[in-house]
């Protein structure tokens, strides 16, 4: 399915060699390079005017040009826009103007994110021709740092599974294999990274949806502390089941991105004090005597297929090795489950119970369901789980006072057939419904703690398995540290797909 892909590894990397496939030489091989370049360093680039946003737009553009159809991971593209805003940053730049944090790099924002101007179709037939008349809040501040909008990314309908595809745009393919699904429902944010489509992403996670596209496109996703990255305009407010949060290619760039995200606002009633600058501090850490709990299967709650196992085993080593004290072990997750379930149905319902009742032909079985789930719930069954929710959370206060971090899998699964709704079996266990396979990412979801998915590995065949790091509530910053020891040590993150079948490096 892969061979019939126009690039090539001079093209991929930006080496100066003649590309037969694409003629591509010299200079403008060297640019196509700049799609790998990290976002730090492509910004800073940008600012010193070594390379001009025009440039970096444009090398984007062209590789979504050649890209883009095969994965499918970027949906409503506007490039004269996109060119337009490039333009107007460089002149800005030319008068003399002040540059922001993100200032020239292109971005995509994921499309159940509003944006002014451009198609917000959430994946969905009943939002397929919405345009909305104002960007919400993460993505007004993404663009005041400079970022310039090139397109929306790919999602399943209405944010709803972990395996991107809907009836408007279809699938979104693993840059890896293009026959293997990309995650979700950041599924299309992942894959554009991994693709080199974008230097940056902007995602949300319920269940894992940052983190477990991030662990299958062998790229980086932070699911921050609730009110960490406020949410305005929300279908509710209070809700922190739901979070926003960044993707990259490194930790570093993450956090760049979450310095503009972060930071507080008085429409989001359960947004976190605090700017968000911290987090363009540097990350380095001396990781000696840092505490260390890991389990590879939470506990023994959770099925996890041995090859995703065999890549994660031999982390704890890895740490180990950077002078941690790591022992087995794992915060109390008993109910965790259920409240899940129950918050997750209860959100549905609330969101999208009036479209199940006006278009149910329109909704995907799965979704319809996840609603209907929501409306059976009684008043006792939302305060058992808003009681045993406070349990867990007050429980893995008290676990991080004897660890600074967890380490566990993302996903319980490598990227499964994109042509599967969700997985079969996990390690033999027959999955039932479509979040079944996501509990080790939505069993910490549960306990309000920012998660970090970063590379690990990959499988036998070569297809990426990401670790999860768990700090105590609103450590942020410091699972950022620990993400960004462990990438240096270990450098997966660099090992980027070609599409076609080889690897860049």
């Amino acid at each position: 399915m892969s061979g019939d892909n126009d690039l090539t590894d001079a093209a991929d990397t930006g080496t100066g060699r003649t590309s037969a496939a694409t003629g591509l030489t010299g200079t403008d091989a060297d640019i196509t390079g700049l799609t790998y370049t990290d976002a730090t360093d492509l910004a800073a680039r940008i600012r010193r005017r070594e390379v001009s946003a025009r440039e970096v737009v444009q090398a984007h553009l062209d590789r979504i040009e050649r890209v883009n159809p095969r994965v499918n991971a970027l949906v409503s593209l506007d490039p004269e826009g996109a060119m337009a805003a490039a333009a107007a940053a460089d002149e800005h730049m030319a008068r003399g103007g002040t540059a922001g944090p993100l200032h020239g790099l292109p971005i995509a924002f994921k499309d159940t994110h509003l944006t002014r101007g451009m198609r917000t179709t959430y994946g969905s037939p009943l939002r397929a021709d919405s345009v909305p008349d104002e960007d919400e809040l993460l993505v007004q501040r993404i663009q005041a740092a400079g970022a310039i909008r090139i397109a929306k990314t790919n999602v399943p309908e209405f944010g709803a599974g972990s395996h991107t595809f809907n009836p408007v745009f279809g699938v979104t393919r693993n840059p890896y294999d293009l026959t293997r699904s990309a995650g979700g429902s950041s599924g299309g944010a992942a894959a554009a990274l991994a693709a080199g489509l974008q230097p940056l992403a902007d995602g949300s996670d319920m269940g894992g949806s940052l983190r477990n596209p991030a662990s299958f496109c062998n790229v980086v996703g932070l699911r921050p502390t609730p009110g960490r990255v406020p949410s305005y305009p929300a279908w509710n407010p209070w809700d922190t089941l739901t979070v926003p949060g960044p993707m990259a290619r490194t930790v570093a760039d993450a956090a760049l991105l979450l310095s503009v995200m972060a930071g507080p606002d008085p429409r989001c009633p359960v947004s976190l004090e605090g700017p968000g600058e911290p987090f363009r501090e540097p990350l380095e850490r001396d990781l000696a005597g840092l505490r260390v709990a890991w389990t590879p299967d939470l506990g023994g709650r959770v099925p996890v297929d041995a090859e995703v196992r065999e890549v994660l085993e031999p982390q704890a080593e890895v740490f180990r090795q950077l002078g941690c004290r790591v022992e087995a072990d794992c915060p109390d997750l008993d109910g965790a489950d259920d409240v899940f379930r129950i918050l997750r149905a209860h959100h549905f319902d609330l969101a999208l119970g009036a479209a199940l009742d006006a278009s149910r032909e329109a909704l995907k079985p799965s979704l319809a369901w996840n609603i209907e789930q929501g409306r059976r719930l009684t008043g006792p069954d939302l305060a058992r789980a808003t009681a045993c929710r406070a349990r867990l959370h007050l429980s893995a206060v008290d676990f991080f006072t004897r660890y600074d971090v967890l380490l566990a899998p993302v996903s319980q699964v490598a990227p499964f057939d994109a042509a599967a709704e969700y997985p079969a079996t996990v390690a033999g266990e027959p999955q039932h419904t479509y979040i079944d396979w996501m509990r080790s990412a939505y069993f910490v979801s549960v306990l309000g703690v920012p998660a970090l998915s970063v590379p690990a590995g990959f499988t036998p065949d070569g297809l990426p398995v990401g670790l999860q790091i768990v700090g105590p509530p609103r450590a942020d910053l410091a699972v950022l540290r620990v993400g960004a020891a462990y990438e240096a040590a270990t450098g997966h993150g660099r090992r980027h797909p070609d599409i076609l079948g080889k690897i860049a490096t």
